[in-house]
């Protein structure tokens, strides 16, 4: 008899909790309102340095308290800190030890001023500003050669070779100088004064010295010397001694080599940080222990087909004729990566599938948050985030692979776990 009365108090006091149970739970509900969570929140709970978000019953009833309170079998409510809050969709959280284990390492991003270090090879070619071929405007003979021989170094006004004059404009000319000097009428008929006959030798590119000996001896000449007309390099030497010369007929080629250029070549991807006026530091490979310092000058507007680079042009000063032509070298550019300072990461913080790219952001207690980045430029070791990564944020630089991995095998079990309708 005294079982079935105590089977009969527990079954009526069941019902009284089950009828009780939504007004409790309707009167205990998680807070809601934002000045109650900031008001929990500043709470400190039983340890030291952890915020109590609220108390949840330690049965695993739905009941929730701000406060702490026991239940009605008189157990402590269990206290839920902040840091014990569920994660993010996206986020990832792996154990400290084998954060530890994999030497996870990290790093903020940071504004900075990315420089990119560009290199190249390149080849010494004559500067095209300095370059010369001689020719006469006349036709004629090789008498002698006062230059042999190519690498030869000239100065203007030395002589080059001796010519012979047919009877051509050229010694027409003369004659007409002569004429003017006594005074006659020249022999095609026509006025000319002494002006006039010189300008018109001037024309052909008489020499200064050959004039002066006209004057003196009052004859015309069959057998000029012919000087250079500026001081250079013999680069060529086609002509030879006993050779005819049409008018046009180029005879040397000369090149003043005090500055050379480095045709030099980048990749297509280095196109866009090139600009003319950088830095460049050139090492020949005649000397490579003694680099030369030149500026870039010239981007040429075409890219090379077969090869996806494009041509560009550093001039350098050669006084010493130091810098051999035909010579390789290895060029080194400063370029800028950016235009001022811009929010940047480590270059090893970005897993790049080709498709996206993502960085992984620490927050803390081994948990980490994936994110899809919008890059820019990039140098010494550093890429430009235009978004996907706020400055003051800390990246994994090392051991990102470790955490893809996780996100991977924790987006594969999810798959599986899915019921079969909702993945329908």
């Amino acid at each position: 008899m005294k079982r079935l009365g105590i089977f009969a108090v527990g079954g009526a006091l069941g019902i009284a909790v089950a009828m009780l149970m939504p007004l409790l739970v309707e009167k205990t509900r998680p807070p809601t309102n934002e000045a109650d969570l900031k008001r929990i929140q500043a709470r400190p709970g039983e340890a030291s340095g952890r915020v109590v978000l609220y108390y949840r019953n330690p049965m695993g009833l739905a009941d929730v308290s701000p406060v702490p309170k026991k239940d009605s079998m008189g157990m402590d409510y269990i206290a839920v800190y902040a840091d014990d809050a569920p994660d993010p969709a996206n986020a990832v959280r792996v154990g400290v030890d084998k954060v530890q284990r994999a030497g996870v390492r990290t790093e903020p991003a940071v504004r900075r001023t990315l420089a990119s270090i560009v290199r190249a090879t390149g080849t010494m070619v004559a500067n095209e500003r300095n370059l010369a071929v001689v020719t006469l405007k006349f036709a004629g003979f090789i008498e002698s050669l006062a230059v042999q021989e190519t690498g030869a170094e000239i100065r203007a006004g030395e002589p080059l070779m001796r010519i012979w004059l047919d009877k051509s404009e050229a010694y027409q000319r003369q004659v007409d100088y002569l004429l003017a000097l006594r005074g006659a009428p020249p022999l095609d008929g026509g006025r000319s004064g002494i002006e006039s006959a010189e300008r018109n030798l001037r024309l052909l590119d008489f020499p200064q010295s050959a004039i002066e000996q006209l004057r003196k001896t009052g004859e015309p000449m069959r057998s000029v010397s012919w000087v250079a007309p500026f001081s250079g390099t013999v680069l060529e030497k086609p002509a030879v001694v006993g050779m005819r010369f049409e008018p046009g007929t180029p005879l040397f080629r000369l090149a003043n080599l005090s500055s050379v250029w480095v045709m030099a070549e980048i990749a297509e991807r280095d196109l866009a940080t090139v600009q003319p006026g950088q830095r460049a530091l050139v090492a020949p490979r005649t000397m490579p222990s003694q680099p030369v310092e030149g500026k870039v000058d010239f981007v040429y507007p075409e890219i090379n087909m077969a090869t996806r680079t494009a041509k560009l042009r550093i001039e350098l000063r050669n006084a010493d004729r130091r810098i051999k032509l035909g010579s390789f070298a290895d060029v080194t550019i400063e370029a800028e990566a950016s235009h001022g300072a811009v929010v940047a990461i480590p270059e090893s913080a970005v897993i790049d599938n080709g498709a996206r790219r993502v960085a992984f952001v620490a927050k803390g207690d081994g948990r980490f948050e994936p994110r899809s980045l919008m890059l820019g430029g990039r140098g010494s070791g550093y890429v430009e985030v235009r978004d996907g990564v706020a400055e003051g944020e800390s990246v994994v630089t090392r051991g990102n692979f470790l955490i893809d991995a996780e996100s991977n095998l924790r987006a594969a079990l999810a798959g599986f776990t899915t019921p079969a309708e909702d993945r329908r």
